[in-house]
């Protein structure tokens, strides 16, 4: 039940990340432009996060093995469907309906680890679940320059979707052996709510995803201002339903929780400082340091062998630590990522990745000690009713993080830069700079951490 819980995690977080180095393949294969390109990953990205709360209350609503499969199922045609696309336009097509995979099949799998573990079970299989969103980000770097370089076949960038196929067949033919059945409720989808939902965070995502590559014209600013009374909206719709005894979209009583609450917080400003790390440190790299897509994806080798290794070690740690597993965690990514902000700054244009190296396993270290006991901890006092729910909430706050990291930092990163024809050890000085609000970030998640430390197990 693990193993292919887990296969479906990879497959959901690789996506996010393999495309990236096959953007400059795909571009000269369909002769697409560059906002086409950038469509087909940011498409992706948007599509997923709006999604992910919808997909986990239909797991709540008609079974977490029913929409694991059929989110699995769509996942793996999108992907046999993308590795084919003729051209930019349903290449595009292709990758929304994968995100819609995605959206479905992922929040199934917190459910399934929050219902069917108990225990120890439970505190091991987190483990194993943070070490797998660990791996599979890093991957999607490194399988993705692989699969490029080799060029098997002689298919090109088609193999970073085609990869997909087998696993997600595989993936398949195990959740109808192994995942825990579950009939419908009786009770409607909230489709109000949906919308409601889906239109606040539309609001709200498309400015971050898009805003940066548009050059942040007004509409990104009206956009932005007018997700929060959308929000607001749905929150009213949310309570009005639920004093109704309706079947709200999200239960109101899961932000009366304490480690909830709490847990979707920090998990917002910790994805931030990940996603926007990884992103600028990307564009340090390839362009800065004119690494190939292959090296760069092994640059991050040994930040995710750490995280990896760290996951697996937190549940021994937190036998003695208890929730201040965390505070190491958050601590140690902390140092981490002001030890690479010392090491660019003192290096200058002689910074190179092995000398990135040590602070980098520093930071993947505190990472595995920061995702699956936040994300445990999170669900601790959440009902089995509204696991899937409340899973879909926690991978929205983390997806939102993501692209608000990704905006931010990306921002700092190209303010300090000028100009994109800038001289290569140019990159070198912003990357320092954008390292400075990635510190900020980490902090924040340190910072946040008090009122989950006093809440009760």
């Amino acid at each position: 039940m693990l193993l292919v819980a887990m296969a479906g995690t990879f497959l959901a977080i690789l996506d996010s990340f393999i495309v990236n180095v096959a953007v400059p393949s795909i571009r000269a294969d369909l002769n697409a432009t560059f906002a086409q390109v950038e469509l087909a990953v940011s498409g992706y990205v948007l599509v997923y996060g709006l999604l992910l709360v919808t997909g986990g209350r239909l797991g709540d609503l008609f079974g977490a093995r029913r929409l694991f499969m059929i989110g699995t199922a769509v996942f793996t045609l999108a992907s046999l469907a993308a590795g084919l696309a003729p051209g930019p336009v349903t290449l595009i097509a292709f990758r929304v309906a994968q995100a819609v995979g995605a959206a479905l099949l992922y929040p199934q799998v917190l459910a399934v680890l929050q219902t069917a573990f108990t225990g120890r079970a439970k505190v091991r299989a987190f483990a194993v679940f943070g070490a797998t969103i660990g791996l599979a980000s890093i991957a999607g770097q490194v399988i993705g320059g692989l699969l490029i370089h080799l060029d098997l076949f002689g298919l090109g960038w088609r193999n970073v979707f085609l990869v997909n196929v087998p696993l997600g067949l595989l993936t398949l033919v195990g959740a109808s052996r192994t995942l825990p059945g579950g009939g419908a409720r009786g009770a409607r989808l909230d489709l109000v709510g949906v919308g409601l939902l889906s239109g606040a965070l539309l609001l709200l995502s498309l400015p971050l995803v898009e805003g940066h590559q548009s050059g942040w014209p007004a509409w990104t600013f009206v956009s932005l201002a007018a997700a929060a009374p959308v929000g607001v909206a749905f929150v009213a719709w949310e309570r009005r339903l639920a004093a109704r005894g309706g079947s709200p979209l999200v239960n109101p009583r899961l932000f009366r929780l304490r480690t909830f609450s709490a847990g979707s917080a920090i998990g917002l400003a910790f994805f931030a400082g990940n996603a926007g790390l990884f992103f600028v440190l990307t564009l340090e790299l390839q362009t800065g340091l004119g690494y190939g897509p292959l090296t760069a994806g092994l640059t991050f080798v040994p930040l995710a062998v750490a995280f990896a290794a760290a996951s697996l070690l937190a549940p021994r740690l937190q036998g003695r630590l208890g929730r201040h597993v965390l505070t190491l965690g958050y601590a140690v990514n902390a140092a981490g990522t002001l030890a690479l902000l010392v090491t660019a700054w003192a290096a200058g244009p002689a910074l190179t990745g092995w000398l990135m190296v040590p602070a980098l396993t520093v930071i993947g270290f505190g990472e595995g000690l920061g995702v699956s006991p936040l994300t445990r901890t999170a669900l601790s006092q959440v009902p089995a009713e509204d696991a899937g729910a409340a899973g879909g909430v926690l991978g929205t706050a983390n997806e939102l993080g993501m692209s608000l990291g990704v905006s931010v930092l990306g921002l700092v990163f190209f303010t300090a830069l000028g100009s994109h024809d800038a001289a290569p050890g140019a990159y070198t000085g912003a990357f320092t700079i954008a390292l400075v609000g990635n510190l900020a970030l980490a902090l924040t998640a340190l910072a946040l951490l008090p009122p989950l430390l006093r809440e009760r197990a």
